[in-house]
């Protein structure tokens, strides 16, 4: 009982202190809140039909251009990058350098463009196998359609190639053969 009436009293004393300049004068309401683009639903693909599971640690969304030049794959929340269906040798992107530094510190050819969670894309050396889907073949993704899964967005789009951007940072590449920008390419 004299818990309730310490917080009655407690309350009833710290009433919150409003100051107003009030000059009679009518402000606008402010619009509704804007909103981050996400992609239309007619333009996304079910992204269950893309995904291969190898075991308990070893998962991905893998896809082909409609080309057949490229595989790609989504790996969940790690890094989403596409290579040359050859999977040999270098990259075949315009502009691409010489040499990148792998993951070893040796300086090899770049073989693919990728995009982790966190990082800035980057041409990369990546082994083939991380490209090839584990079982049957790869299915391809149509031009102006999305794969959304796992924190990341990747399209191809006739006219632009190849796009693909990290949800977390927004970070992306958008690439063909002719060249690469270092940014995601949304479908129109």
């Amino acid at each position: 009982m004299v818990v309730g009436v310490v917080v009655l009293a407690l309350t009833a004393c710290s009433n919150p202190i409003v100051t107003t300049s009030d000059t009679g004068q009518q402000t606008a309401i402010p619009g509704p809140a804007t909103t981050s683009a996400r992609p239309s639903n007619d333009k996304l693909v079910n992204a269950f039909d893309y995904y291969t599971r190898t075991d308990d640690i070893h998962s991905g969304y893998y896809f082909t251009s409609p080309s057949g030049s490229w595989r790609c794959v989504i790996v969940p929340r790690t890094w989403a990058g596409c290579q040359s269906s050859t999977g040999t040798g270098r990259i075949g992107v315009a502009g691409a350098p010489q040499t990148v530094t792998d993951e070893s510190g040796q300086s090899v050819a770049p073989n693919s463009i990728v995009v982790r969670t966190q990082d800035d894309p980057q041409f990369a050396a990546v082994p083939a196998e991380q490209f090839k889907q584990p079982s049957g073949t790869a299915k391809t993704l149509p031009f102006n359609k999305i794969l959304a899964a796992a924190g990341f967005h990747c399209n191809s789009q006739q006219n632009v190639g190849i796009s693909c951007v990290s949800e977390q940072t927004g970070k992306g590449f958008t690439f063909s053969n002719t060249g690469v920008s270092w940014q995601y390419t949304d479908v129109p």
